[in-house]
């Protein structure tokens, strides 16, 4: 069932895990959101800021500048209001040549188009598809200038860099690298901000300070910002055969590039849910942390945001205290993932962590339930997780955890179910053997058999198979630790088989002057209409049965239905007569043995009545204060 819903559990008891989540720290890209990158605006800090139109991986759209300076002016804090929503080649009548700022998003990413769908990472897509937005072939750029040397994206450095051969503004041949990572990352590594049609410009306190407020601007827009930046080396003296990490510093800073992944239309039903479930929700990312508390903000995730660095920074005891009020960590390290783990674990939480890479694969295996990403997910991942999500999405999970919530009431139902069956064959046989009732047997051993093998076991069918009542996903979630059945439980189990025992002996005694095999066929009929009515009163332990959720639910009543034919039969049918020593009854002592069968349902009514009240719970089973009475 979990597959149909794009889960893949490896491991069958985690299924009941599931269940139990109290906790799940979840990967924003793609698990999140949609996992489909689209530049919305790019800016040249001090000068000029372009909104950019379009959606997904389409390469159809316009550059639009929405603020900035005439071309050729020198560094100024805001700009004018010049060519406001105008098209970048005829900004206030003057062309603006973007070959250079398209230039680093092309070459410096390995991502390619095929039409309009993606290879490769979804950031580099988006960057790819603005260079075409610009005006650049990005297939031509890169068989014009070729990579001659690179410097891979680690998130240990948070960039990418690659090296070119080409020449310079004076016509000068150069080894120009190209350089795309995180703004704080580049802007500390940064000594020049280009100008379009102007010298480049020193960093100054000042123009760092317009850089790093364009940055928060459009982090707080729930922007994702990329900083794209060079610098030119002479090729006589270049190694490409060098540290070239070290190389990359004195950039010239060129354009910020804001990029926004859509939240999934689901994910923040789906976390509302886990709220009401009492199930936190953590965001884990590698945006900076004032991106990720706006998306966090967008998606419902409650509390406030944490860069790697400060959690790191916090000690264990501290952050437990503050684990309630942290809703979103950034920019994290793989060890901050297991360590997180492990102080919700040790706040008694079960713990769901997702995960796609191989760095993710320790979190992965710490965590009670490791979910790995089916469609981006190393194999890595895949191996140290116990589930596999094949679309990706966040929402699966929450249904996965009420699928796991569903499996575990399900089994609780059928065990409280055989449990006071087996209290009631108890008491019956010693209440028989006691006061001597039908010769100290009530049921003869193939009758037994027969309620065994042919009545109880469609009643147990129909509560292994039936459908989630409401109110599943608004309780908080059980401990692993708490048993299945409760003393209280087991207190209301036996008044029940009590109540069992003492009306199958009572009919028994009753007929049994009359006609000893009528005193037999009674005791049969009435302790198997008590176990169909036990039956349908235990699908929920809280709700009634009288609501429309029960009493229209077809698979049920035929489970319940073949066990009454299945009665029926037994008495009715001469070779049943013979085989379990059974007469037929008339239509009163029918109406007797269904009347006893409703009164117990009746009985039920009351217990559950008195348990929502103790619960402080209404007609749906959501909880809400209170304990559980021992015994109503």
């Amino acid at each position: 069932v979990l597959a149909e819903h794009n889960a893949i559990v490896k491991r069958l008891p985690s299924v009941e895990t599931l269940g139990s989540v109290s906790a799940i720290c979840s990967d924003k890209t793609g698990t999140l959101t949609l996992n489909k990158m689209t530049a919305v605006e790019f800016t040249v800090p001090g000068q000029n800021r372009y909104r950019v139109t379009g959606e997904g991986y389409g390469t159809q759209g316009e550059l639009q500048l929405t603020r900035g300076i005439p071309p050729g002016q020198p560094w100024q804090k805001g700009g004018a209001a010049y060519g406001t929503e105008g098209q970048i080649k005829s900004a206030g009548g003057a062309k603006i040549d973007l070959e250079q700022v398209m230039l680093p998003m092309a070459l410096c990413a390995d991502a390619r188009l095929d039409g309009e769908t993606l290879i490769g990472d979804p950031t580099e897509g988006a960057l790819i598809v603005l260079a075409e937005k610009g005006g650049i072939s990005v297939d031509d750029a890169r068989e014009l200038y070729p990579r001659v040397a690179e410097v891979p994206f680690d998130s240990d450095y948070k960039f990418m860099a690659t090296f070119h051969n080409m020449t310079n503004e004076n016509g000068q041949p150069v080894v120009r690298c190209f350089v795309k990572g995180a703004p704080d990352v580049l802007i500390a590594r940064g000594s020049y901000f280009w100008v379009p049609g102007a010298e480049a410009v020193a960093v100054t306190d000042e123009n760092h300070q317009l850089a790093l407020a364009e940055n928060a601007r459009m982090a707080e827009a729930g922007e994702r910002v990329m900083v794209v930046a060079r610098r030119d080396f002479d090729p006589q003296t270049f190694d490409p055969k060098a540290n070239l990490i070290e190389l990359v510093t004195n950039l010239t800073l060129i354009a910020m590039v804001g990029i926004v992944d859509p939240p999934r239309p689901e994910a923040r039903d789906a976390i509302a849910k886990c709220h009401s479930a009492g199930i936190q929700v953590r965001m884990i990312t590698g945006d900076h942390a004032v991106t990720a508390a706006a998306i966090g903000h967008q998606l419902g995730i409650e509390g406030r945001a944490l860069t790697g660095a400060e959690f790191a920074a916090i000690p264990d005891e501290q952050l437990k205290q503050q684990l309630g009020q942290i809703g979103v960590v950034a920019r994290v390290a793989p060890e901050d993932k297991i360590r997180l783990v492990r102080l919700l674990q040790e706040q008694q939480n079960i713990v769901a962590m997702t995960g796609d890479g191989v760095n993710d694969a320790p979190a992965l295996k710490k965590a009670d339930i490791g979910v790995a990403m089916g469609i981006t997910g190393t194999e890595v991942s895949k191996e140290a997780a116990v589930m596999i999500l094949t679309d990706d999405n966040f929402a699966t999970i929450v249904k996965a955890v009420e699928y796991g919530r569903a499996i575990y009431d399900n089994l609780s139902k059928y065990i409280r179910f055989q449990m006071t069956a087996l209290v009631a064959f108890i008491l019956a046989y010693l209440g028989a053997a006691m006061f001597y009732i039908a010769g100290g047997q009530p049921f003869g051993a193939l009758v037994v058999l027969w309620i065994n093998f042919f009545i109880q076991v469609p009643i147990a069918i129909a509560l292994g198979l039936s459908q989630p009542l409401p109110g599943l996903m608004e309780k908080k979630p059980r401990p692993l630790s708490q048993p299945i059945l409760s003393q209280a439980q087991w207190m209301r189990m036996s008044f029940i088989g009590f109540l069992i025992a003492l009306g199958t002996l009572v009919l028994e005694a009753a007929y049994e002057p009359i006609d000893p095999a009528l005193a037999a066929t009674m005791g049969f009929v009435i302790f198997s209409l008590f176990n169909v009515a036990m039956g349908i009163s235990s699908l929920s332990e809280t709700d009634t049965v009288f609501q429309r959720s029960i009493l229209t639910d077809r698979q049920q009543l035929m489970y319940y239905g073949v066990s009454i034919l299945l009665i029926l039969l037994s008495t009715e049918l001469r070779i049943f007569q013979r085989i379990l020593g059974l007469v037929s009854l008339s239509g009163g002592q029918w109406l007797l043995c269904i009347g006893l069968a409703f009164a117990l349902i009746l009985v039920y009514e009351v217990m559950k009545f008195f348990l929502r009240q103790g619960r402080g719970e209404d007609q749906s089973g959501a909880a809400v204060v209170g304990q559980e009475p021992a015994l109503v």
